[in-house]
């Protein structure tokens, strides 16, 4: 009897100290502070694309093309630059600025101002290149504004392109910020190579 004593009370003891050496190595709980998924972001190649548009640009290889050709005509042309991997469109128009060139212009600002109003500010870059006659504005809405990125560019006299970045989900500055600056580069890569062509009459 006493050895069965002697038996539990060591167990106890060893069962107590293990306890407390389990307790006493774990480290405090802490909560983590809320975080987003990684993103894979892919090397930067492109290919040029020449649209049933009269310009050419830079797509990059990642991204794909969808042509709306019920919408196109002699005058207009409509596609989508979609970066399935980042859920984002850049939703395209081509337009003839023939004689309408100020009323284009001004539909651009108007549509880029719409979302200044859920913005946090709006920068805005001039692009002026004589060589390729490519004159324009990109629009960079900051904030959680629906489209974070818009451009406009023309020749002044035959061409005008308008462009804004959509992602697929609802805006959040923070998840997107990364994508939003990759995509940015991208954007400006096809502002900086675009080539108007002359229009079949």
């Amino acid at each position: 009897m006493k050895r069965h004593w002697i038996f539990i009370t060591a167990s106890l003891v060893i069962l107590l100290m293990a306890l407390f050496f389990f307790f006493l190595n774990e480290s405090p709980i802490t909560p983590k502070p809320r975080g987003y998924f990684r993103i894979d972001l892919a090397e930067k190649t492109y290919r040029d694309y020449q649209a049933i548009c009269p310009f050419t640009i830079p797509i990059p290889q990642y991204a794909e093309i969808e042509l709306f050709k019920d919408r196109m005509s002699d005058d207009s042309c409509w596609f989508n630059v979609h970066f399935p991997q980042y859920n984002a469109r850049l939703h395209c128009t081509y337009l003839s600025a023939k004689g309408r060139l100020d009323a284009l212009v001004r539909d651009a600002y108007e549509f880029a101002a719409k979302h200044e109003l859920m913005a946090s500010g709006m920068k805005r870059t001039l692009v002026e290149d004589n060589s390729r006659k490519v004159y324009g504005i990109v629009y960079d809405i900051e904030g959680e504004a629906a489209c974070n990125l818009q451009f406009f560019l023309t020749d002044s006299i035959d061409h005008f392109m308008r462009a804004s970045l959509y992602f697929s989900n609802s805006p959040n500055t923070d998840s997107i910020a990364p994508v939003l600056q990759y995509l940015r580069a991208d954007v400006f890569q096809m502002i900086k190579s675009l080539q108007w062509q002359a229009k079949s009459d």
